[in-house]
């Protein structure tokens, strides 16, 4: 998929491995996912989200592509709505931010 729209949220969490975790077991029954100790992809219809829980401190680094900006916005409506929901006992802010380019 050649993406032209982007964004990334830092997630502040002192559980960035369980809700990596969370988010791909619980998309990977329908989705194509993989999934490592520290890293994970999920590949949505409209999009992939990537994420990290080891390159920021303290933190899960969610990436967002797609194709264009509707894609864009539904897909970080949809991880963004996941992650709230499993982290119920601890309210993290999920902010999404569109950088000036995207990096392949």
């Amino acid at each position: 998929m050649g993406a032209t729209a982007c964004s990334e949220a830092r997630v502040t969490t002192a559980a960035p491995r369980r809700y990596l975790g969370q988010l791909c077991k619980h998309f990977q029954h329908k989705l194509p996912v993989e999934l490592s100790e520290t890293q994970g992809r999920i590949d949505f219809p409209m999009g992939v989200c990537t994420l990290d829980a080891e390159a920021l401190p303290g933190a899960l680094l969610m990436c967002a592509a797609a194709t264009d900006e509707a894609s864009l916005t539904r897909l970080e409506e949809v991880v963004g709505r996941h992650l709230e929901r499993f982290a119920f006992r601890e309210p993290l802010t999920v902010l999404w931010v569109r950088p000036d380019e995207c990096t392949p």
